[in-house]
């Protein structure tokens, strides 16, 4: 049986629902070296400002019982050196260049938008809505008005696909993935990381320098998954999930709930071929299962009566 992995994101168009998640495995050469990276729908870069962040300082990460925390601090090297040096080879990989950007401020976003509108070979663009380290990421974040004015203002200045990536530190995820619909999104990505804490109780210390930081990895499925389905449920434009998926039986179950495609993140440190092995899994679950095209079981989880 021929299996039809495509799926639709609004106007973006994947090969596969598989997609890198920001800030996990860089902008591809990271990965290349491991496998094919056909197994991708698309790349979704690291966070990208308008001048280079050093981000914040070491430690930055540390282990979990059931994942990580991150305090990266969106290090990196801002949009003239970005769109230079590493957006020609990210292209070059095979799947999709989705841009992730971060704006310290409403008007960073808006700049940035309208920067990368002009660049060639990108396929989408990702707002990083629910970052912590930015001064008004939260705001965007967390509160429809804020979010909904945002992504409407990004709407204008590019052409380019949106995808809203929320946060789950909030009440109600479900208004504010109908904010950023209502601005214009074409997709929204769920969920970023949430605000989790380490510390080294015989040291008396924090494991990480900004005592908090983004907690991913499989702890958070669970919250994610609810997350996902909540979002579905609230909107018409596609969700892409995020949030501890490490094998093809997590991507099927977020697909159930309702995601359309999903990031694969934590994982990528762990096993950085992870990508092709849950490629390889999902045709082995869906010959199984008699499915022909993956995007057929989107949104299927049955109702209770």
């Amino acid at each position: 049986m021929a299996l039809d992995f495509s799926v639709k994101l609004g106007p973006l168009e994947l090969s596969t629902p598989l997609m890198t998640a920001s800030g996990c495995s860089g902008y591809g050469k990271e990965l290349d070296r491991y496998h094919d990276l056909a197994c991708y729908g698309a790349l979704v870069g690291k966070s990208i400002s308008r001048k280079p962040r050093l981000g914040n300082d070491y430690p930055r990460t540390a282990e979990t019982a059931a994942g990580m925390i991150n305090a990266i601090g969106l290090q990196n090297e801002g949009f003239d050196a970005f769109v230079k040096n590493t957006l020609p080879k990210m292209r070059g990989f095979g799947p999709k260049a989705v841009v992730n950007v971060v704006g310290h401020d409403f008007d960073e976003y808006v700049w940035l938008c309208e920067r990368f509108d002009a660049e060639e070979g990108i396929a989408a663009l990702e707002l990083n809505l629910s970052c912590p380290n930015v001064a008004e990421g939260l705001q965007f974040s967390s509160e429809p008005g804020p979010c909904e004015k945002l992504v409407a203002a990004c709407r204008k200045a590019t052409q380019l696909p949106i995808i809203a990536k929320l946060s789950p530190n909030v009440a109600n995820i479900a208004s504010i993935a109908k904010a950023a619909e209502a601005g214009g999104a074409d997709a929204v990505s769920a969920i970023n990381t949430l605000v989790g804490m380490a510390v080294n109780w015989r040291r008396k210390e924090p494991l990480v320098a900004n005592y908090t930081g983004g907690l991913s990895g499989p702890a958070v499925k669970p919250v994610a998954l609810r997350c996902v389905w909540q979002a579905a449920n609230a909107v018409k434009i596609p969700v892409i999930a995020i949030g501890g998926i490490s094998n093809a039986d997590d991507v099927l179950e977020f697909m159930v709930a309702g995601a359309s495609a999903v990031q694969l993140g934590t994982i990528l440190f762990v096993e950085p071929d992870a990508g092709q092995t849950i490629y390889n899994g999902l045709k082995e679950r869906m010959l199984d299962a008699g499915v022909k095209r993956i995007a057929d079981i989107v949104g299927t989880l049955k109702q209770r009566a």
